[in-house]
């Protein structure tokens, strides 16, 4: 059925890319209709690829998960220190043809569990408003709308939604 594993080999990380590119590119598309600017979309939140990836979340403090319906690739999640009590989650995307199958619910406890090992404090997400069922699941995980914890260019400001919860 379902699995869920830390990326670790360059495999995983070409896997990650994969499904990021595919978030970046339903995030353009759903932006535009929110007068977003797809440059700044792919500049700020989606220019990573398999190597970049590997760099940022393959170290001790950070994390790629990717998760497998019946071994073939169907997700993946990141999770990131962010400055000194927090972790922040990263690149959440579940394939359209695996999702209804509680992935996405796995992946987040998968973090959330890897998050408590690091004695931080909060859980922080930084998403946008017009992608509305990853607004609805992080708030089934009791993230709470909070200030802005990224600088964002004034042009997405009006999309940017900012979440917390505490760890």
């Amino acid at each position: 059925m379902i699995s869920v594993s830390r990326a670790g080999s360059t495999e995983d990380f070409v896997i990650a890319a994969g499904f990021c590119e595919a978030l970046g590119a339903l995030d353009v598309e759903m932006g535009r209709d929110h007068g977003v600017p797809a440059e700044i979309v792919m500049t700020l939140f989606h220019g990573e690829n398999h190597e970049s990836l590997a760099r940022k979340y393959g170290s001790n403090e950070a994390a790629m998960f990717l998760a497998r319906w019946e071994g073939a690739p169907a997700g993946c999640i990141a999770l990131a220190p962010f400055e000194t009590d927090a972790m922040e989650i990263h690149k959440f995307y579940v394939d359209p043809a695996f999702r209804g199958r509680g992935i996405g619910n796995l992946l987040m406890q998968r973090v959330f569990d890897e998050a408590k090992k690091s004695r931080r404090t909060t859980m922080l997400v930084n998403t946008a408003a017009y992608l509305k069922n990853a607004v609805s699941l992080y708030e089934a995980f009791g993230f709470v709308h909070c200030p802005p914890f990224h600088e964002v260019p004034a042009e997405i400001s009006h999309t940017e939604v900012f979440m917390s919860r505490p760890l």
